[in-house]
């Protein structure tokens, strides 16, 4: 039974969904930032400095998860199509 393509099925639905929970931690990052005083500056992967603020934590936000996230996703595609091909 072939499947049938759709907007939001496969590598697409993957992606949508990375780029989704990539925005939602910079939003929950800027919102915490700027409501909640968390004390000490982030620094993002304990390298670089950044504000104490809702855009300094928004920034921390969408690069720690977009790496944690996107690293094993990354070998999953590339495994992906080794074993397609």
């Amino acid at each position: 039974m072939p499947e049938t393509q759709t907007p939001l099925n496969g590598r697409r639905f993957v992606l949508f969904l990375y780029a989704a929970i990539v925005l939602i931690a910079g939003a929950l990052g800027f919102i915490l930032g700027e409501v909640v005083d968390m004390g000490a500056a982030p620094r993002l992967f304990f390298l670089v400095p950044l504000p104490p603020t809702g855009v300094g934590f928004a920034v921390y936000g969408v690069g720690t998860v977009a790496v944690a996230l996107g690293l094993p996703l990354s070998l999953v595609a590339v495994v992906s199509r080794r074993d397609d091909g």
